[in-house]
Parts: structure tokens; sequence; C-alpha cells
């Protein structure tokens, strides 16, 4: 394959920080091994992910700012693209990649060995998947098969791993431990844990509270961290030649959320809210491929104004500034592509004075 320039250096460093993350991760030395292997394999996937969007020609670096765009910004684009193949489990398998790093970077965590792996073997597995799918290349061809991530503790249930990690905080919370600053530290990795399943997952310091208060109030995982209910790991193949993923639990009850500070529960979440309505009317339609009047009869079509999951107004003093989420994205390019839209078009022209009444099956307009 002919690479452009800038990919063909992005792509050798994420194999370069692969390498070394899977070197640290089966090193016989502790001492900064955890964080060695959470920062390169970060790394590795924010290289590899502008890789893949330079070379499909899509740019990674912010205009009004002049800087590369970030690793939540990537994984967006990467997602968007019809050409890459990166689905909602992976992209959460990134964000939760990314989200154990931060804390180890910034403050501290503590992985245990048992989470650290399968959080590795999934990387290496979707590493692979990535590079084959964008520069028809195998990860075998750089790392082989012997030092792949091993571990002489083989995977177990998901399940059972949080729930043993559950028990070890509650033990160390115990009265007269003087374990708290570790008990908290495992907190914030199971909480940055939630991203497999919730995008906008920040670990802060009110979530550790919440949770350490839970904890010791004696609730139960499932009532403390709801979202990891509905995360599971697949596993294919065996040995040395393991695949490992984090899938979607389908027999996980629904999170319940709660507006109730005074609950003792992580259902309860700091979202940054400009990260998550990231898009303004005129982005959103540039990305659904529709002019602005046209994404607008579709947005009033769909009642995507009218959907908190979609749609947020964000008031600075006097100014009202409307911003849409990517649930308002994927619900739009699925109507856009399955809906009449010349019907919509008539119906909703926001500046027509005589609309025809719309036709068109599911209209949510008021």
């Amino acid at each position: 394959m002919r690479l452009r320039q800038e990919a063909r250096v992005l792509k050798e460093k994420a194999i370069s920080s692969i390498v070394i993350a899977t070197e640290a991760f089966n090193s016989p030395h502790d001492r900064g091994r955890a964080t060695k292997v959470l920062l390169y394999l970060q790394h590795s996937f924010e290289m590899l992910l502008k890789a893949a969007l330079v070379q499909k020609g899509v740019g990674v670096f912010d205009p009004a700012l002049g800087r590369s765009l970030g690793f939540e910004t990537c994984v967006r684009k990467v997602m968007e693209h019809p050409d890459i193949k990166l689905n909602e489990p992976d992209a959460g398998t990134l964000r939760a990649i990314d989200a154990l790093r931060d804390d180890e970077q910034h403050w501290f965590n503590q992985v245990s060995e048992q989470l650290l792996y399968v959080h590795a073997r999934a990387a290496v597995t979707l590493f692979d998947d990535l590079l084959q799918c964008v520069f028809k290349e195998p990860l075998g061809n750089h790392l082989p098969l012997r030092v792949l991530p091993v571990s002489v503790d083989p995977p177990r249930d998901l399940s059972l791993l949080l729930d043993e990690e559950y028990t070890q905080i509650a033990a160390l919370l115990q009265p007269g431990r003087r374990a708290t600053h570790e008990a908290r530290a495992r907190i914030r990795t199971l909480l940055a844990m939630e991203a497999h399943t919730e995008p906008d997952t920040r670990v802060s310091g009110k979530d550790v509270d919440r949770v350490q208060a839970g904890i010791r109030g004696g609730s139960p995982r499932a009532e403390v961290f709801p979202r990891l209910q509905q995360l599971a790991t697949a596993t294919d193949g065996e040995g040395l030649l393991i695949k490992l993923r984090f899938v979607k639990n389908q027999d996980a009850p629904p999170v319940r959320y709660v507006a109730d500070e005074t609950v003792p529960a992580a259902a309860i979440r700091e979202v940054d809210l400009q990260a998550k309505y990231h898009r303004s009317a005129t982005d959103l339609a540039k990305d659904v491929g529709l002019s602005s009047p046209r994404c607008t009869a579709l947005r009033r079509h769909l009642g995507i104004d009218a959907d908190p999951a979609c749609y947020h107004e964000f008031v600075f003093s006097s100014m009202r500034l409307p911003r849409f989420s990517d649930n308002a994205l994927k619900r739009l390019r699925t109507a856009r592509d399955t809906l009449d839209m010349e019907a919509i078009w008539k119906a909703h022209d926001p500046a027509a004075r005589n609309r025809t009444p719309c036709t068109v099956p599911g209209c949510q307009a008021q």
C-alpha cells in the first residue's frame, strides 16, 4: 500500500509504542511496569488513529488552535469514517485505556494484574484489527506471537474479576486498616472502566467520594457501579493466539440514572457537557452531508432539538448557543439514508410559508 508520508511516520510511532507496551507488560521488573504499559498503550492508539485518519485524507489539526486533535476527537472521527471499522465496544476499549492512563499520569490509580492483562490483551487484538483494516498488514509483521502479552494467571470471567476487586476495596475501607488511599486508587480504576460503556466518563474526586460512601454503607457492586454490569469480555482462540474483546453484556439490567446527589452511588457522574455536545448546527449539517436548511428540516422531523440526548443549549450571559451530540449525528445520518428527504423538506422547510402536512411515518414535529 502506498502510504502518505505523515501516515507512515505516525504508523511507525504507533507500532513502536505497542511494542514497548508489550515489552513492559512481560517485564520481570515491577517498578513502574503498569504505568509504562498504560502510557504506551494509549500513545500507540493515538498515533494509530491519527495515521488512519491522515491516510484517509481526514485532517487531524484543529484549525483554530493549530494543534493536533485530542484522543477523544480522534476516536469520534474514526468512528464516523465509513472505511474504518471501529464499533462502539471497540471505542469503549480505547476510552477506558485513555481514562486509566489519565489517572495514572496525572494522579494515581491501582490496576490489578488481571485487569491490566485484559486491557493489554484487548488492546493488542484491537490494534491488529485496525492495522489490518486501514493498512492491510497484521501486527504479527512487527511483533512475534511469543512476545504478545502473556500471563501465568489466564483471564477469567470479567464479572468475577470485578466482584473480587470490589470485595478487596471493601476490605481496605474497613476501620483500622489505614488503607483508604489504596482503596480510592482501586475505585478510580473501576470508575475509569465505565468508559467502556459511557463515552463521557470523567473520573472526579466527587465520584470517588460517592463510591467510597456507597461501599462503606454496604451497597452491592451493581448499585455502586451500574454501568459495569453492562460490560463483558469475549475470547477466541487459545494460548498465544487468544483474541480478547470487550463486549456488551446482553443480560445486564438497564442503568437507572438518578438526579439526587444524596444517593451514594456512582450512577451520578460529572459529565463535561461541552465535550458531549460539541457540534454546532453548521458542523452537524456538514457532517450529515446536508445543507443547513435541509438539516434543520430533518432535525424538526425527528424532534432532535427536544431530545436531551441529542441537544443542549449553553447559556453564557445573554448568549444562547445550541449544540448537538454524536447521538444527533447518528440519528440524522440514519434518517437521511432511510427516509424520504423530499417529503420531509416540503413539510419542514424552515423558509416555506405554506408547508404541506408531513406524511413521513414517525414525524416528531410539533
